[in-house]
């Protein structure tokens, strides 16, 4: 079973930067791709990046330009750096693996953006 932990979420002023960290329990290589999801309250799921086994990436048009995802091998992590936060932005962050059929999802780690 995959396990995905998610951190580095927390409490930023606008315009602040953070690093989400997502480790997994088996090498990231083996994934097609993985994901950061966000869900603000009262609103669905959304796609924010995606990052595929080749090195390819994707962000939403909401975070192009502030939102950059990458991932280390050597240690089984996707990060996703989040700079020129807003308060939009304020939201549970996910983590997903893709691997065959199967989705994986972490805990989801907090990330809040306020004065």
């Amino acid at each position: 079973q995959v396990q995905l932990v998610e951190s580095g979420g927390g409490l930023v002023q606008p315009g602040g930067s953070l690093r989400l960290s997502c480790t997994a329990s088996e090498s990231i290589f083996n994934f097609a791709a993985m994901a950061w999801y966000r869900q603000a309250p009262g609103k669905e799921r959304e796609l924010v990046a995606t990052i595929t086994r080749d090195g390819s990436t994707n962000s939403a048009d909401s975070v192009k330009g502030r939102f950059t995802i990458s991932g280390s091998i050597a240690k089984n992590t996707v990060y996703l750096h989040m700079n020129s936060l807003k308060p939009e932005d304020t939201a549970v962050y996910y983590c997903n693996a893709r691997l065959g059929s199967q989705n994986y999802w972490g805990q989801g780690t907090q990330v809040t953006v306020s004065s």
